[in-house]
């Protein structure tokens, strides 16, 4: 992505007001910021259905350049990278929503397109209970399903609950932020957002010195649950912000689960109501997320890895993996969302069936979440 590209999509934020819907309207509509900033004269003739205000607005881009200008040499000075809704490293999963912000800003290690991606949200007040279910659940992943990236949102509770044990079990771990990298809220977990830059990183959609308005909190959900496969909600009271996040992720057609607690529980209240609703698949454990997203295979194919079991040069085939052959065959390298919209294919089976595959033989994970296929 070029230095222009990324300049133009800060500067656009600003543009809209920060307003994700609309910034996300124009970039979809004109296919670059570039594009907008290029045509900032006659914007008519590029959005057809742009409000006069904002047409009128689209003309002087002054403002938001020199701002834009600012922050890219803030990123360049601390290491930030600046990712646009073009470039490869942003979450693919992400890009696909409706309101997803045109640049994200990022400072860490972790690949953000990793096959497998979930958050582990829930209450800021959690109980022992909660925390020894952070704990299992993350211990067992770490065995079973190694190449995990764990997301959540550095809040207390769950959250920093959620980071650290990821951190000691050697995971990737994202947190997302709901203010400008230059800062750490709250200030007790800097020690833990530190080590995350090394193991895994920080995101936040917001620029430096932003205000940190409570709605910003609300809104950095959406990313929670946009960049991941799956919403895992721990404790949450009857109301809080896991269940946003997890209703969130339902509106985006991801998978959710719940653990259920005592009936009466204040912080298991959220959890049993969701269960109850169907809005989450009940678990326990580790192994029942992974079975009910279909991820068994990462066990298998670790144990056949350090057996060093050869692969067949020539493996039997079922009927939906022939599918995902033949796509790749004839498209190239895709992302895992590409894939699934192209096979109607819902990424959670898509998912399964990518890692028979790579257990075969047949194909390969890659940098920027897509998948190859091998010889």
């Amino acid at each position: 992505m070029t230095e222009d590209e990324k300049l133009y999509s800060i500067a656009l934020t600003r543009m809209t007001g920060f307003n994700s819907t609309i910034a996300l309207h124009l970039y979809r509509e004109a296919g670059s910021a570039s594009a907008l900033y290029a045509g900032r004269n006659s914007i008519g003739d590029i959005v057809a259905d742009i409000s006069p205000r904002l047409t009128e607005a689209m003309k002087d881009w002054s403002q938001a350049l020199e701002r834009a200008h600012a922050e890219m040499e803030f990123a360049k000075k601390y290491g930030i990278q600046v990712l646009t809704l073009g470039d490869t490293s942003y979450p693919s999963r992400l890009a696909n929503c409706p309101d997803a912000p045109i640049v994200l800003y990022y400072k860490g290690t972790a690949e953000l397109n990793a096959p497998r991606v979930i958050n582990i949200v829930g209450t800021r007040h959690c109980t022992t209970y909660g925390q020894d279910l952070v704990r299992k659940l993350v211990n067992r992943l770490a065995e079973i399903c190694p190449d995990i990236l764990i997301v959540s949102g550095l809040a207390y509770g769950i959250d920093i609950c959620a980071h650290r044990n990821a951190l000691q079990h050697g995971i990737d771990t994202i947190g997302v932020l709901a203010h400008g990298l230059e800062k750490i809220y709250p200030a007790h977990h800097r020690e833990t957002a530190v080590l995350m830059v090394g193991k895994g990183g920080l995101l936040t959609e917001y620029m430096s010195l932003s205000h940190m308005d409570k709605s910003n909190f609300v809104r950095r959900n959406r990313i929670v649950a946009g960049m991941c496969d799956a919403t895992v909600l721990v404790e949450s009271a009857a109301k809080g912000g896991g269940l946003i996040t997890a209703e969130m992720g339902m509106d985006y057609g991801r998978s959710v689960f719940a653990f259920p607690g005592a009936v009466g529980a204040k912080y298991s209240e959220g959890c049993n109501n969701l269960i109850r609703s169907n809005g989450a698949g009940l678990i326990t454990s580790a192994d029942d997320l992974v079975a009910a997203m279909g991820w068994n295979s990462d066990l298998l194919l670790k144990e056949a890895r350090d057996e060093g079991i050869e692969r067949s040069c020539f493996p039997s085939l079922t009927d939906e993996e022939q599918q995902v052959v033949a796509l790749l065959q004839s498209n190239g390298d895709l992302q895992l969302n590409v894939m699934s919209v192209k096979l109607n294919i819902p990424i959670g089976r898509l998912t399964s069936l990518l890692f028979q595959l790579e257990m075969k033989g047949v194909v390969r994970a890659m940098a920027g979440g897509q998948w190859h296929l091998l010889g």
